[in-house]
């Protein structure tokens, strides 16, 4: 039975593409801060002299250490919501020029900043170097020390510090790189995707099981309550969820799981009272065998396919749902970069040239989405007995 439903998946080109794409963005997610150009926490390196800066840019940039920045003390820190520590400020610029033992960097025609050459060397140590003549004399962080001609330092400033940027997809409206927020925002939607269904199947399982297994009274309440919570629009009840609870991420998975757990529970009620009567199950109660165990073992293995396909659409309705909410501004909250949010910020720019800063975050939503329905839609065919 199992690999004759791996067979049919991977036999169906479309939903072999959305379980690749899915695939790709889960790893992504899992990388988090490895993965992507802007290394920081949600991808939140913000700089408005770079603001809206067109897709492929490149600029000249000089690498300046960072000191007294603690660095991340496991390797994990930078995987899912992490972040890595930056060695090196990279503070940008279109032209500049030295000045006897200085470097003045111009922006637009103006003076952007301006330091001495041995504050934007990486191996020397701060306020450790001396004159001595027409050369200077610098202390090295690991001990030893440095003669050099203002010229020759100069040299090592140009190999050494200056360097280009390059932003494969552009900057937002603040400076930041889209590449690493559209990465970052993978993590938010596949999360909330996932903690979302596995709370609904926490409550919608075991509610559907007993009122398909009991029948009578449990079957009677349980399914009056499932009638209560289905008639309430989904939006609707995930935003009074999300008002009452708050805004933030944590509340937004808590709340749309709250909402789906009730399509998992019809699911299973309804296979379990289509198995409950089987001979199987007749002869698991004729050898004594407890209805917790007759539920476990016997029932919910054969209704799991299913349950699999529901949740499989309701993970894409997850990630459109915390897409809707964050538009709205009531669900991930800034600077955690959700698609949802992105396009709130940019959907301005959409009947100008600066509208792929909302179609691409759009884009990545449908794109995920779709891979889920995809493989949702294949699972319920690979299920199908009658199309065996």
């Amino acid at each position: 039975m199992r690999f004759r439903i791996w067979n049919r998946l991977l036999r169906d080109g479309r939903a072999l593409a959305g379980m690749v794409f899915v695939f790709i963005v889960t790893v992504i997610a899992l990388g988090g801060a490895y993965l992507r150009p802007d290394s920081t926490v949600n991808a939140n390196q913000q700089d408005l002299s770079l603001a809206r800066l067109g897709p492929g840019e490149v600029v000249q940039v000089l690498k300046v250490p960072i000191e007294n920045e603690s660095k991340p003390s496991l390797p994990a820190q930078g995987l899912l919501f992490g972040g890595l520590s930056l060695e090196n400020r990279a503070i940008p610029f279109d032209g500049y020029r030295f000045s006897e033992d200085s470097i003045l960097l111009y922006w637009k025609g103006e003076v952007r900043e301006g330091m001495l050459l041995v504050e934007a060397m990486h191996d020397v140590q701060p306020d450790s170097y001396r004159k001595d003549g027409d050369r200077f004399v610098l202390s090295i962080r690991d001990g030893q020390s440095m003669n050099l001609t203002l010229a020759e330092l100069r040299d090592r400033i140009r190999n050494e510090c200056i360097g280009e940027k390059r932003f494969i997809l552009g900057t937002d409206s603040f400076g930041r790189d889209m590449l690493s927020r559209l990465m970052g925002g993978a993590i938010i939607s596949l999360s909330v995707g996932f903690i979302s269904v596995l709370i609904s199947l926490v409550i919608g399982i075991p509610l559907g099981a007993m009122a398909g297994y009991f029948g009578g009274r449990w079957d009677a309440i349980i399914m009056w309550f499932i009638n209560v919570i289905w008639s309430i629009p989904t939006l609707l009840m995930v935003i009074a969820i999300t008002l009452v609870l708050g805004k933030g991420f944590v509340q937004v998975f808590i709340a749309v799981g709250l909402t789906m757990w009730v399509e998992v529970a019809r699911i299973v009620r309804g296979q379990f009272i289509a198995l409950r009567e089987l001979p199987f199950v007749q002869a698991a109660r004729s050898m004594g065998f407890s209805d917790a165990r007759i539920m476990l073992k016997h029932l919910l293995p054969n209704a799991i396919g299913p349950v699999i396909v529901i949740s499989a659409a309701n993970f894409a309705s997850a990630i459109l749902i915390e897409a809707g909410l964050s538009f709205l501004g009531i669900g991930t909250q800034i600077p955690m970069p959700s698609w949802g949010t992105m396009i709130k910020e940019h959907y301005a720019y959409i009947t100008t040239d600066l509208a792929y800063l909302a179609i691409l975050p759009g884009l990545c939503i449908t794109a995920l989405v779709l891979s889920f329905m995809l493989i949702g839609n294949s699972l319920r065919e690979a299920f199908d007995v009658r199309s065996a």
